[in-house]
C-alpha cells in the first residue's frame, strides 16, 4: 500500500522548473528477475513497488502528468502465464492502491484499447477513472493495451468516416485535429520520456505526442528505479535546451 502521507502541491517542489508532463517506460523486470535467480514475476511484483515510489516522488518534485507504460498491444505475443501474472498485478494494484491515489487527489486515466479484455479488467480501469474524476492534485495516465501506431490508425479512420458521412471538410483535417482524436485527448504533450533498463527506443510508446519530447535512458531496471533516480532524470531535462525546431537561444543553430 501507499503510505498516508499526502501529495505535496507542485509549489513545493524545489526544482526551478519541472517538467509538466514525464512519461516512462517502465523496462527490465523480466531481466531484473533472471539477474537474480528469480521468476518473471517477482520482477513484475517489484516493479509495482517501484511503481509506488515514482507516483509518490513525481508528486513530490511537482511533476503534474505521469504516463506509465504497463502493458503494450505487442505484450500480447508474451506466454499465455506471464500475461496472467500480470493482470493479476494489475487487479491488486487498483483494489490495493486506488483508495489512497484517489485520497491524495490523484485523477487516473487509462488509454489504450479495452476490446477483448477480460470484463472484470474492464470493470476495475472504469472504476479507478469514474472514481478520481474529479481530482486535480496530479494526473495519472496509465497506458493499458496501448499501442501508438494503432491509436493513430484509429484516428485516422475516424476522421475518414467523418468525412465519407459528409460531417467534415477533408481541408478542415489538421495536426491539431489528428491530436483532438487520439486517446491521449487534453492531456500535454510529454516534456521528459525516460526508460529504464538502457535499451533506446519508443516501442510503440507516444510516438504522435513525443514529437518533441525529451528523452532519456536510465540503465537500470525498473525494479530499482526510485525518487533519486527519477529526480536525476528530471535535473537532465533541466540541461536540455528545448528548441522545437527553431534556433538555439545563443549559438544560432
Amino acid at each position: 500500500m501507499m503510505s498516508n502521507v499526502a501529495l505535496p502541491t507542485p509549489e513545493r517542489s524545489d526544482l526551478p522548473d519541472p517538467p509538466a508532463h514525464v512519461a516512462i517506460i517502465m523496462d527490465g523486470n523480466g531481466r531484473w528477475a533472471a539477474a537474480r535467480g528469480l521468476p518473471r514475476v517477482e520482477g513484475h511484483r517489484r516493479g509495482v513497488e517501484a511503481l509506488r515510489r515514482v507516483v509518490r516522488a513525481a508528486g513530490e518534485l511537482g511533476i503534474r502528468y505521469l504516463t506509465i507504460f504497463s502493458f503494450s498491444s505487442e505484450n500480447w505475443s508474451r506466454p499465455a502465464s506471464e500475461i496472467g501474472d500480470l493482470f493479476g498485478l494489475l487487479r491488486r494494484f487498483i483494489r490495493n492502491d486506488l483508495a489512497q491515489l484517489h485520497a491524495e487527489g490523484v485523477r487516473v486515466r487509462v488509454i489504450g484499447e479495452r476490446t477483448g479484455l477480460e470484463p472484470d479488467i474492464i470493470a476495475l480501469l472504469t472504476e479507478a477513472e469514474e472514481l478520481t474524476r474529479a481530482n486535480t492534485n496530479m494526473h495519472l495516465i496509465v497506458a493499458f493495451n496501448y499501442g501508438s501506431r494503432q491509436e493513430i490508425a484509429n484516428a485516422a479512420q475516424k476522421l475518414a468516416q467523418e468525412v465519407a458521412e459528409g460531417k467534415r471538410d477533408p481541408a478542415s483535417i489538421t495536426p491539431e485535429t489528428l491530436g483532438q482524436t487520439l486517446h491521449t485527448d487534453g492531456i500535454p504533450d510529454p516534456d521528459l520520456i525516460i526508460r529504464t533498463s538502457g535499451e533506446q527506443r519508443l516501442s510503440n510508446f507516444l510516438m504522435w505526442q513525443a514529437a518533441y519530447s525529451e528523452l532519456v535512458f536510465v540503465p537500470v531496471h525498473w525494479p530499482d528505479f526510485d525518487g533519486v533516480a527519477l529526480r536525476n532524470a528530471v535535473e537532465e531535462y533541466g540541461r536540455r535546451e528545448r528548441r522545437f525546431g527553431g534556433l538555439a537561444a545563443k549559438a544560432g543553430s
